[in-house]
């Protein structure tokens, strides 16, 4: 009724082309077995000439041109049936009737040939070609009750939430593009993800094992070194990154218009290491330099303070470090600004400490609170402000890395036109809290150099991002694009960021980065993603069974293009994500769910013919040794030579402190 035909008379229509069906059938029988009949005696004369017209029609010039004519009238007739439709009922149980049907419907004819007398041959000629003209009738019948469910073989509804993803390749002098393959519907199409603006900043998400370095952050580097960049790359598990930067860097020196160097900052193998000073006192301009490195060093060291900044037990400690740092810059124009003479200075008794920072004017102002303890014989407040420092920097007294922090073989800036540099820092998954800090310092120092006007363009890779604190990440990420620094943090899960630098920090950096790589990842991460990545247009199918008739609905839906559910479960080297594009290069399929291509083969040859890392220098046990010593009796006679020079200058020795 809802569309305007009359159901009734299409039903007569129907019936009638079928009993047209039986009606040439029977005339098939009547002709092909003219003389059984006969014999029956079911012959009549005005039957007979009608059948001779019909004869002369052409129905019977070819013996199967009436079973073929009654044949298709059966299946035009099965076109519109309609019986109730069961969710049990299959092709296969359709064609169990369909096939034995046809096969005794058209093979019947070789019964005529046998010798057993004609009224038998006849009779069972007949039956048979009945019984395949019911069967196929019955196998038709059932067809048009089968319910065709497009969606019924999708369990998972892979083939439903697939969508066009980008097939272009985009480059530019800055871009990073990594093949991809992609399913759409049931095929598998060749696609590109295209980071064309990294300096919006990439975030690598996956758990372990998913491929974040293998699949994404070794092209990263592979692709950046051959375009130019300058780069610090942060190797948590020295050195899979670091001999991988290191051997493009021999294939790709002559990409750099400077003379281009590589270092390597490694605390386990002091021979395949260089030396560097994070306070060089050239990259320390005025008191919040110190202040910064201060703050650096002790969140790394206590990363629990980085979710009570601004409390009196966690900014007296920072205040106290700030005006070592600060004094030692001035003092002789920085010559033992390193971070081991700060930490012996920290080790000092505090009337010989306290006295020698009044000596610097700029300090004074942050010491005084603990002069003032200090004096009013306040020793228990005192040691709850300074003594949480003392321990903590403590750990980081080692000849080793006292050996690598007090030399100074390169500069941070590594992305000076003239003298662009590669500098690869490792750390080791068994000292992560000690080796984090240290590297934290050097990181924010770098980062404080690079991100300045009318450098060369630079990369910045952190592999396992949370595992070093680096402050102010939310502003490098938003101001560095226009000095073209490049951003790459590949972090496990986004709750391993909020543990580490706090819930708000975490959602900060994970809302403001542009390009988003992630492999399988769970919870909360999923669910971002997942509305990240945003819906698309989806089939939705419902069944509806009652005792008079069974019913499908099919509907469209905005549904997520991808689930946090599928994400959970993505295999290794399967990425979701989005990209970011520029004003002038436009990308309208930002969103991709795909797999990466990596030719496995190839990158197996080319790990087999890396070189080594090189030996720096030959170092002994002895040499650290004497470098442990040497800055130990260095600040030992700085405190002994100032102090008498105070004693002996009357404007001075008011500034000494005794109890």
């Amino acid at each position: 009724m809802s569309t305007g035909e009359n159901e009734q008379a299409l039903r007569k229509i129907i019936d009638m082309t079928r009993w047209m069906a039986i009606f040439v059938l029977l005339l098939h029988y009547y002709y092909q077995c003219y003389s059984t009949f006969q014999g029956w005696g079911l012959t009549w004369p005005f039957s007979d000439s009608i059948l001779g017209n019909i004869t002369r029609t052409g129905l019977f010039s070819n013996f199967h041109k009436s079973k073929l004519i009654a044949l298709g009238l059966l299946v035009v007739s099965l076109f519109g049936a309609r019986g109730k439709k069961s969710e049990k009922l299959t092709y296969k149980t359709a064609l169990h009737y369909i096939i034995p049907g046809f096969t005794l419907y058209f093979l019947s004819c070789f019964i005529l040939q046998l010798y057993w007398g004609k009224t038998m041959v006849s009779v069972l000629y007949m039956a048979i070609t009945g019984i395949g003209f019911i069967l196929v009738l019955t196998g038709g019948t059932l067809l048009s009750r089968i319910i065709k469910d497009a969606l019924k073989d999708d369990i998972f509804n892979e083939e439903n939430e697939t969508f066009p993803q980008e097939e272009r390749l985009l480059e530019n002098e800055f871009s990073i593009n990594l093949p991809a393959q992609y399913q759409l519907k049931k095929k598998k199409r060749m696609s590109w993800i295209n980071i064309i603006n990294p300096f919006r900043a990439l975030l690598v998400l996956g758990t372990p094992g998913a491929g974040k370095s293998y699949f994404v952050i070794r092209h990263v580097i592979t692709q950046h070194i051959a375009k130019g960049f300058s780069m610090f790359v942060y190797d948590f598990k020295f050195p899979d990154l670091s001999i991988i930067v290191y051997n493009h860097w021999l294939k790709n020196k002559d990409k750099y218009k400077g003379k281009s160097e590589c270092y390597f900052i490694n605390f386990d193998d002091l021979t395949r290491s260089h030396r560097c000073n994070p306070l060089d006192p050239l990259g320390m301009t005025d008191i919040t330099d110190a202040a910064e490195s201060a703050r650096t060093i002790l969140l790394g060291l206590n990363r629990e303070w980085i979710k009570k900044q601004g409390d009196f037990f966690v900014e007296s400690p920072i205040n106290f470090l700030t005006a070592i740092i600060w004094f030692l810059r001035k003092y002789q124009d920085g010559e033992f600004c390193t971070l081991p003479h700060v930490l012996e200075f920290m080790q000092l008794e505090y009337d010989q400490l306290f006295t020698v920072l009044r000596l610097e004017q700029e300090v004074e102002v942050l010491i005084n609170p603990f002069i003032n303890a200090f004096l009013n014989g306040a020793v228990e407040q005192l040691e709850g402000q300074i003594a949480s420092a003392k321990v903590a920097m403590a750990r980081l007294s080692s000849p080793q890395l006292y050996y690598v922090l007090s030399g100074n073989d390169f500069t941070l800036d590594i992305n000076n036109p003239e003298a662009p540099k590669l500098v690869c820092m490792g750390n080791n998954p068994q000292k992560v809290q000690i080796y984090g800090a240290v590297l934290s310092l050097y990181v924010n120092r770098l980062v404080k150099l690079v991100n300045q006007k009318e450098k060369l363009k630079s990369s910045l890779i952190f592999d396992e991002f949370p595992t070093i604190y680096l402050n102010g990440i939310d502003s490098l990420i938003a101001t560095a694009r226009s000095n073209k620094v490049s951003t790459c943090l590949g972090i496990q899960d986004l709750s391993q960021l909020r543990k580490d630098y706090g819930r708000e920090q975490a959602d900060v950096i994970m809302g403001i980065v542009g390009n988003i790589v992630s492999g399988q990842v769970t919870g909360d991460t999923a669910k971002l993603l997942s509305d990240r990545v945003g819906r698309i247009m989806q089939d939705r199918q419902s069944l509806s069974i009652n005792r008079n008739d069974t019913s499908i609905s099919k509907s469209k839906q905005l549904e997520a293009a991808v689930p946090a559910s599928k994400i959970s479960a993505l295999s290794s080297g399967e990425f979701v994500g989005m990209v970011a594009d520029n004003p002038e290069e436009k990308i309208h399929l930002k969103a991709f769910h795909n797999e990466i291509q990596n030719d496995h083969a190839a990158l197996a040859a080319e790990e087999k013919a890396y070189q080594s890392i090189p030996i720096i220098r030959k170092i002994d046990n002895q040499m650290v040794q004497r470098n442990y010593n040497q800055i130990r009796e260095e600040v030992q006679e700085i405190v002994n030579a100032e102090i008498q020079r105070m004693m002996n200058d009357p404007e001075l020795e008011r500034l000494v402190v005794r109890k």
